[in-house]
């Protein structure tokens, strides 16, 4: 959730975006049924995904400091 926080505070998803994205990761509970959510919703946080480089951590390599 602290993720879509971020996205709303940079006004990449509404209000209304941020709520309806919410409750449906939270009744969701599984990763097929956030998987499951309606194509619009999923469309708007895959846009605000790729605008904040969620994925850039990954693509990065690990810190030579890494779990010291």
């Amino acid at each position: 959730m602290k993720t879509l926080d971020e996205m709303l505070n940079r006004r990449l998803l509404t209000r209304e975006q941020h709520a309806d994205i919410s409750s449906w990761v939270a009744a969701a509970r599984t990763p097929e049924g956030i998987l499951a959510m309606p194509e619009p919703l999923w469309r708007t946080l895959s846009l605000a995904s790729l605008l904040m480089d969620v994925d850039a951590d990954l693509t990065q390599p690990p810190a030579l400091d890494a779990g010291h």
